[in-house]
């Protein structure tokens, strides 16, 4: 219902006042018929937000192709407006100094003249000054910080290199003594009957060391790349047929889902080496956690765009913990009793130079994932 209050003769103001439906409860606090318009207003907010965040994600994924096409029309359409303002010029001062004679055209000539050369400076020559001037300023960034980034990573490499010398003196130092310790005893004895036992187990520490030199060479040297034509699941198929007899032996089940042949380009032996290193440790880990139901699951496919391959070997066995996953990937780092340490050093170090990338996943009970990502169209990066 409205109220009238008087003001002045002939001027009326009239009150609104907003009531509540029966049963209605406001909250506490909340003015009267303000919970609808919050409502709607916080939709809208919420729109706004969902657009903003749609569109830096849309920015966000501007392949360089398109940021340079989109650089290059900008600049086109800045010339084209130069263009189209300097024929409007000429036309209009030729038709003056047809119709009203030389002072005229040349007052407005001059006039004018001046906007063009502010706009010629503004759309041909300020763009190209401006990113030469960004160029050198981010030079001289770049030049200040990169002893500070030097120093840094000469550091890490530093104590890369320490831990990398004090696991090769361990990994060969520890099978050395051993060996050494067993000549002793056995000459100390020559005819003792436990000499030819003796023998053995120096052997195969020996062995041990030899396979340790074996894989660091292996690791240490650049490998080269053969790049070719490939489908992902001829890899795979190649390296499950190296385990077969022992798949078979174990009672360990395959779960394959190959969602995709996988064409890509890639040296076929490296990436059978990569499979059969991830299926040889999920079978290790299987063994070692004496799983019943063992399992080994791998699949294939590729990303949406369509530029990517990617492949995951998941089992599960006893899993990781997590200050142990951290390291599996650092050279001689192994919980086998027999292991060398440099099998997924040296998978990692082969997806790298294929210009990929693997990840690991895995928690204690839960089993163990690594997952793969290729460039369908890849470089070699070790060749």
């Amino acid at each position: 219902m409205g109220t009238a209050l008087a003001l002045e003769p002939g001027v009326r103001c009239v009150r609104f006042e907003m009531r509540a439906a029966p049963g209605f409860v406001e909250p506490a606090g909340a003015l009267p018929g303000s919970s609808e318009l919050s409502d709607h207003w916080d939709d809208r907010a919420d729109d706004a937000r969902h657009d903003r965040r749609r569109h830096r994600r849309g920015r966000r994924r501007l392949s360089p192709e398109q940021r340079a096409y989109r650089a290059a029309r900008r600049r086109a359409n800045l010339k084209m407006g130069f263009i189209t303002h300097f024929i409007a010029y000429a036309a209009v001062c030729i038709f003056l100094l047809l119709v009203g004679g030389f002072r005229p055209a040349f007052i407005v000539a001059l006039a004018w003249g001046i906007g063009i050369v502010f706009h010629y400076f503004g759309a041909l020559v300020a763009p190209g000054l401006r990113e030469r001037l960004i160029e050198r300023e981010v030079s001289a960034e770049v030049a200040e910080s990169a002893p500070r980034e030097r120093r840094s990573l000469e550091g890490k490499h530093a104590r890369s290199l320490e831990q990398l010398s004090a696991s090769i003196a361990h990994e060969i130092r520890n099978p050395i003594t051993a060996a050494k310790s067993l000549v002793q005893q056995m000459g100390e004895d020559p005819a003792s009957q436990e000499n030819v036992e003796y023998a053995k187990v120096a052997l195969d520490e020996l062995d041990r060391v030899e396979r340790s030199i074996s894989h660091l060479l292996r690791f240490a040297r650049e490998e080269e790349i053969l790049m070719e034509e490939l489908r992902i699941v001829d890899v795979i198929d190649s390296a499950l047929e190296t385990f077969r007899d022992r798949l078979q032996r174990d009672g360990v089940e395959v779960l394959r889902d190959i969602a995709t042949p996988g064409e890509m380009r890639g040296d076929a032996e490296k990436l059978r080496r990569i499979v059969i290193n991830l299926v040889s440790n999920a079978l290790d880990a299987l063994e070692q956690g004496a799983v019943a139901d063992a399992r080994i699951e791998i699949a294939a496919g590729e990303n949406l765009a369509g530029t990517e391959i990617w492949l995951r070997v998941r089992d599960n066995g006893p899993g990781i913990d997590p200050e142990r996953l951290n390291r599996i990937f650092s050279p001689f780092y192994t919980s086998k009793a027999t292991g060398t340490g440099l099998g997924l050093a040296i998978s990692k170090k082969l997806v790298d130079a294929h210009g990929g990338s693997i990840e690991a996943q895995s928690s204690p009970g839960a089993g163990t994932e690594f997952l793969l990502t290729f460039p369908r169209q890849a470089g070699a990066l070790g060749s």
